[in-house]
């Protein structure tokens, strides 16, 4: 992995004589530095724009390909639809393969824990809320951190984090023990969204955006998996729900000598997370070793570190197998006009070695400026609120249909006589579409009639709806559909939601931006699991939580119609 040492010409001017590029003569950089397209830019975004020219010029490289799957990748682990046998079926949408296997996997392993552990139904819930703990606090803290430390390293830390905890979920024998391990899961777990997609958009072209809606057909892959997993382990090693219900009772809950519950019969939940802290192993070694990523060039110029930026950019088209097109000469041209043009000295992002050589004092007020960019106009403040909004009522949605569709549709199974086999293998059946209405949002990126905002409306309201009509049914082939579609469009919303996100904001706050997003729906994510269990305690049948979820997608749909249009699918800087 390329570190700072790599890169110490940063600040101390750069070999032109060695670089792979001729240097343009004068005119040349006149021609560029009055290129109309710079034309209301500032000095980093029209750096930033030369950059996105050089990568649009390499198309999908080699480099580019290693990047889209390893965030996938990384986007598996957040976006696993928690199921359990008999109660949930969370669907925390952080983002990718990762993201959905290890939400996914609390849902389908929370029933054999509370019968081999004991705890009330009131607490059960709990699993579900220290993981959105855990989720919220990566969120906001991956998502700052990686604007001000970097990609480079938030990019295998988080995925670091998640293995290490995750390979130890099994290991504990107590609930408390459990959910601390959760919550630190849900903390590696948390930053994947925020960092990955923002990594993908600073690293692929321009037209070539709509991969970022793509890269959620890793997360129900990551459904899949899990549930396949699940599948295999616990109805095997499980001593739990019978198809009549009844289930034997929790060793620490009846006297010593009684029929119970053990650690010995009821393995198959360990087993399953054992499985997926594996896995999360592997993709952190995928990260780390066997490909080494280069800190992305926009955090670096809006660092003052072009120096670095450049060599990065020459790095990518070397993996790629072709010549860099751009010179650390036409940076500091662009850095000698700016300058020449301005009445005051000031230090601002992108000013080069004059940014990396200012005052601490100027680089500490130039840091806190950059959250101005979240307001910077009544536009861009009005995109921000209502971004939140989505987010909040999204993961609000999402927690609670999630969490216990898994639940609601075992106890529906039980009126119809369908096994516990049955309905784990009703999971795969289930989430398989979800690939299907991946690409359909994808679809609507090239689709300019329809486009990014209306495929949310669309996918969202029909979502909604989905949950709407699953709580008015009960037939096995109607329980399957419903949950089908209800899957299908979150699947297909989800994927344009967080694809679009990172594309609206710049990239000196672009991981914030996101990174306080997933956090506010992670607050709402922390308390809807609570609410929909009394919800649930109170209505068994489970139509009051389907109402809960169904209701805040809808709210969704109508952030959705009020957001600028202006900002779907412009130039991402």
């Amino acid at each position: 992995m390329a570190t700072d040492k790599d890169f110490e010409v940063a600040g101390k001017g750069y070999d032109t004589a060695a670089s792979p590029v001729r240097r343009p003569e004068f005119n040349e950089y006149h021609d560029i530095i009055r290129d109309p397209e710079f034309d209301g830019l500032t000095l980093y975004e029209k750096k930033a724009l030369l950059v996105n020219r050089e990568l649009d010029s390499h198309g999908m490289g080699k480099y580019q390909w290693w990047i889209f799957f390893l965030c996938g990748f990384g986007y598996v682990a957040r976006k696993t639809r928690s199921h359990t046998i008999a109660n949930v079926d969370e669907i925390v949408w952080d983002r990718y393969f990762l993201d959905l296997m290890w939400a996914q996997a609390f849902g389908l392993v929370a029933t054999p824990l509370q019968n081999e552990l004991g705890f009330p139904t009131k607490e059960y819930g709990n699993i579900f809320s220290a993981f959105s703990a855990g989720l919220t606090a990566g969120a906001f803290i991956w998502g700052v951190l990686v604007d001000i430390i970097g990609r480079q390293y938030a990019f295998n830390l988080t995925c670091l984090i998640s293995s290490v905890f995750g390979l130890c979920l099994g290991a504990p024998s107590n609930y408390d023990g459990i959910l601390v391990l959760t919550a630190f899961v849900g903390f590696g777990v948390g930053g994947n969204i925020p960092i990955d997609t923002t990594i993908c958009l600073e690293f692929i072209p321009q037209n070539r955006r709509f991969l970022l809606a793509l890269l959620s057909i890793f997360q129900p892959l990551g459904v899949v998996v899990t549930s396949g997993i699940c599948y295999g382990f616990i109805p095997k090693y499980s001593c739990g729900t019978q198809a009549d219900g009844t289930s034997l009772p929790s060793c620490n809950n009846v006297p010593a000598g009684t029929a119970c519950c053990t650690k010995a019969s009821n393995m198959g939940w360990r087993y399953a997370l054992f499985t997926l802290g594996a896995i999360t192993l592997v993709a952190f070694f995928l990260r780390f070793v066997v490909f080494r990523f280069q800190e992305s060039p926009k955090y670096l110029l809006y660092r003052g570190k072009d120096a670095q930026a450049v060599k990065v950019l020459h790095h990518i088209a070397k993996f790629n197998g072709r010549e860099s097109n751009i010179s650390l000469d036409v940076f500091n041209a662009l850095t000698a006009d700016y300058a020449s043009t301005q009445s005051v000295d000031k230090t601002i992002l992108g000013a080069g070695a004059k940014q990396l050589n200012s005052s601490f004092w100027s680089k500490i007020k130039l840091e806190f400026s950059r959250y101005k960019l979240l307001f910077a106009n009544l536009t861009i403040a009005r995109l921000t609120i209502l971004v939140w909004i989505t987010y909040i009522f999204d993961y609000w949605g999402f927690s609670v249909a999630g969490s216990f569709l898994p639940q609601i549709l075992l106890t529906k199974g039980h009126e119809i006589s369908v096994s516990e086999a049955e309905t784990y293998r009703n999971y795969i059946i289930i989430y398989t579409p979800g690939i299907v209405g991946v690409l359909l949002g994808a679809l609507m990126y090239a689709v300019p009639i329809i486009g990014r905002k209306w495929g949310m409306i669309v996918s969202s309201a029909l979502m909604a709806a989905s949950l709407f009509l699953f709580a008015a049914v009960n037939s096995e082939a109607s329980n399957i559909g419903f949950n089908m579609m209800e899957y299908f469009f979150q699947s297909m919303f989800n994927a344009i939601l967080y694809g679009w996100t990172p594309e609206v904001f710049p990239a000196p706050v672009r991981g914030t931006a996101c990174g306080l997003a997933s956090f506010w729906g992670r607050i709402f994510g922390i308390v809807s699991p609570i609410i929909a269990a009394y919800v649930l305690a109170l209505n068994p049948a489970g139509n009051g939580v389907l109402y809960l979820g169904g209701g805040a997608v809808f709210i969704c749909t109508f952030a959705i119609l009020l957001m600028p249009t202006s900002r779907m699918g412009a130039q991402s800087y």
